[in-house]
């Protein structure tokens, strides 16, 4: 039954997709639900856990990982909207209407919480005026727009060296630029949570009351900031020129050789380079956009290989399901999940319920916890393949 299940997903699969990229792009997507959605936040495996400030977990790997795929997908969009004689500047109109619709989305799910349990609750006070203006759908909106401006635009040996460029930018700026604390103290060159140039940045423009880590001392920050973006955009340039590579060499085996060495140079690049500057997601440092970048593109160099060169494809479908309705996915499980915490049972809410009542007496605390995410993506999964089945795909 699930072998026949997984050969009709196949068979849909048009024949113009590029299997190994839609797979791992729902790997990915299914992962960072996953990692979203535990029965409680105080009982995490090591892997599903972000590291606590500089370091590395499988976690930290997903947003990247995403990135770099929005950066493939450009090529490939692109390249195929050109071959229609759509002009250049249809393309980017059309991004820029994209970015703007993301940048909603992300402010939606800000917005997306009422807390029913406590009669003083303002949404008006505690969501609407402190609404995060940053998130991971902003800086997905706002790195697409730019990557795919560098790639309509610029050429890719241009496109190498803009990726170079704000690496070596950003980390300048992160040693080198002074900055002031609110004591008024003058200082440069760290990479302290609340106390970097990133964060003084985002105190200044966003405010306190509009980023994630609000109560961050001396700086109030976002993990999604302003400045970080530059480097998130270099993420996704790694995967234009991936892209790129891809549709100009059409020989699989050698695809995947040149991906295999070309990534395990940019991962013994990134471990060198920590000595200079942390590998570290919140500020997304030069060193952990080498080194994700290369894990990211080795992710894909396997994937072509098992999936197009031996073609072991069964196991790939549910990955299909997830990956063909990215977008729509991560709006679908936001929503349940605040609705989950919205809905009063007693002293609780309904997922506190699942948990505590009936995952947690059960499994225990971890696996408890742990559980609780699988059956949310089960349930995720079954909507998400009502909506394949029937050929509903949302593009935002």
């Amino acid at each position: 039954m699930v072998k026949h299940h997984c050969q009709k997903i196949l068979q849909q699969l048009p024949s113009h997709r590029l299997l190994a990229l839609d797979v791992m792009r729902g790997l990915t997507i299914a992962a960072m639900i996953l990692v979203n959605n535990p029965g409680s936040w105080l009982y995490l495996y090591w892997p599903l856990k972000h590291a606590d400030w500089h370091g590395l977990t499988p976690t930290d790997l997903i947003f990247p990982f995403f990135i770099f795929i929005v950066g493939m997908s450009i090529t490939l969009s692109v390249n195929a909207m050109q071959a229609k004689a759509i002009t250049k500047q249809s393309i980017l109109r059309a991004g820029v209407i994209r970015t703007l619709k993301l940048i909603a989305l992300g402010w939606f799910l800000a917005l997306f919480y009422y807390n029913f349990r406590d009669p003083n609750f303002s949404w008006l006070d505690e969501r609407l005026a402190g609404i995060r203006i940053m998130g991971v759908l902003q800086r997905i909106g706002l790195v697409y727009l730019v990557a795919l401006a560098c790639y309509l635009y610029i050429k890719p040996r241009y496109i190498a060296l803009t990726f170079v460029s704000l690496l070596i930018g950003y980390g300048t700026l992160m040693v080198y630029m002074p900055y002031s604390l609110p004591n008024g103290e003058i200082v440069k060159g760290l990479w302290l949570h609340g106390n970097n140039l990133s964060a003084w940045l985002d105190n200044l423009l966003l405010g306190a009351q509009h980023v994630y880590y609000a109560n961050a001392e001396p700086l109030p920050f976002d993990p999604e900031g302003l400045l970080s973006t530059l480097p998130a955009i270099a993420t996704a340039l790694s995967g234009v020129l991936c892209g790129y590579y891809i549709s100009t060499e059409k020989n699989l085996g050698k695809q995947v050789k040149i991906f295999t060495i070309v990534a395990i140079t940019s991962i013994v690049c990134g471990c060198l380079l920590s000595f200079l500057t942390p590998i570290n997601k919140a500020l997304w440092t030069p060193s952990y956009v080498m080194i994700s970048s290369g894990l990211a593109m080795l992710c894909y160099a396997l994937c072509s290989y098992i999936l197009d060169i031996r073609k072991v494809r069964l196991w790939s479908a549910p990955f299909l399901v997830f990956g063909a309705n990215a977008i729509l996915f991560f709006m679908f499980a936001g929503v349940i999940a605040r609705i989950l915490i919205m809905i009063p049972v007693g002293e609780t809410s309904l997922k506190g319920v699942i948990f505590s009542k009936a995952l947690q007496p059960l499994l225990g605390n971890y696996l408890g916890s742990f559980t609780f995410s699988l059956l949310f993506l089960s349930l995720s999964y079954l909507v998400m393949y009502a909506c394949y089945k029937r050929g509903i795909f949302w593009k935002v």
